[in-house]
């Protein structure tokens, strides 16, 4: 939608949106009350119109991916959040798996000669997999391939890891990283407010130490993703004061690479009686996201979350970034129910996709360097 029609739109508004549309026009930063209106009294076409502009005002028509694939040490874990479909507690850990430092080696020469640039290590938090054991890992990774960008650890296990290994955040990190850990994924942040993070995980590490360990890592020189856990028992507000809590500390370190939405599942865990929102629900939180995270640069949807289908509509709602071939059968999500049970998708199959919306395919690395533009 081009300028012309979206000042159209902004002056078809009550006065209160009006103003909004005006600021994200001339640049200037939306305020925790224009957030939690444009999710209270937007429309999606106003809110998404919006986000839309600032989206092609960003990066154009460009829409990035990377050439990436996972690896789950373990869905063992100590913890019990109620929304977790995923994790065995450690107690149960028959019902799981947990991998060798040779299993997990033996993943990642699966990708010889291939032209992945990243792998993703996320998982349970199993007590036995400690510091010293993922050091180990990271070292063993970088000695047979050097130039893979390893993203790894959200903030959950890295705090396990180094209150186990009775080390500050800063003493782990540095250990890891210099192991060969590059950049840490944004998972954990879940929603940042006490009350609902102590209704469904209150075991694991807080805001606070969420924030403390990206801040970290940004002082490292490692850069970081943030994500945020969306429509299950949180209000809006609790989604403005996730957001302005990350923006908050974009402003003072610059860290972070992108932000990404995840959806609540509700399949076969202790939430399945939540409902889960619908699609316009979905696509108004990218919008608003993309809106209020003015010093973000992008805005990813997690494709085999949503599902293909839905993540090309998130690309007219703010979205430049789907993540990338992911080229595993990752069970976090789709053991909760997601639209996509086996998450693969070719280079082809991926820039089609994104063509098909009439966006143009870019490879990246994770962090955002351009590879190829298609």
């Amino acid at each position: 939608m081009k300028t012309t029609s979206v000042q159209r739109l902004i002056n078809e508004q009550p006065s209160e949106l009006k103003a909004i549309g005006e600021k994200v026009i001339n640049h200037i930063r939306l305020t925790d009350e224009d957030g939690l209106l444009l999710f209270e009294r937007g429309s999606l076409s106003f809110v998404g119109a919006l986000a839309n502009h600032v989206r092609e005002e960003k990066h154009g028509h460009h829409t990035y991916f990377n050439r990436n694939f996972h690896i789950e040490p373990t869905n063992v874990c100590v913890f019990s959040c109620h929304f977790c479909s995923y994790s065995r507690l450690y107690a149960h850990r028959e019902e799981g798996w947990e991998l060798s430092i040779d299993d997990m080696l033996n993943i990642v020469k699966k990708y010889d000669g291939k032209p992945e640039t990243e792998v993703h290590i996320v998982g349970g938090v199993h007590p036995k997999m400690n510091l010293h054991f993922f050091a180990d890992l990271l070292r063993a990774i970088k000695a047979h391939r050097p130039d893979l960008h390893i993203k790894g650890f959200t903030a959950v296990e890295l705090d396990y890891m180094f209150r186990k290994a009775k080390v500050t955040v800063e003493e782990g990190l540095q250990l890891l990283h210099e192991a060969g850990l590059d950049s840490l994924p944004g998972g954990g942040a879940e929603i940042f407010n006490w009350d609902v993070r102590e209704k469904i995980s209150a075991d694991k590490v807080n805001a606070e130490g969420w924030l403390h360990i990206h801040e970290t890592a940004h002082k490292l020189g490692m850069h970081s993703n943030a994500t945020m856990l969306y429509g299950h028992i949180e209000a809006y507000s609790d989604r403005i004061d996730h957001m302005r809590r990350l923006r908050e500390l974009q402003d003072r370190t610059g860290g972070f690479n992108t932000f990404i939405p995840l959806k609540f599942r509700n399949g076969d865990n202790d939430m399945s009686h939540v409902p889960e929102v619908s699609l316009v629900e979905d696509l108004k939180t990218y919008a608003v996201a993309r809106l209020y995270l003015d010093n973000f640069p992008h805005l990813k949807a997690y494709w085999p979350m949503l599902g293909r289908k839905n993540a090309q509509l998130t690309l007219a709602f703010g979205v430049n970034d789907i993540d990338g071939t992911i080229d595993d059968t990752t069970k976090i999500y789709s053991m909760a129910g997601s639209e996509e049970q086996t998450p693969s998708m070719s280079t082809e199959e991926i820039v089609t996709l994104i063509k098909q919306v009439r966006r143009q395919p870019v490879e990246r690395d994770t962090l955002y360097n351009v590879i190829t533009a298609y």
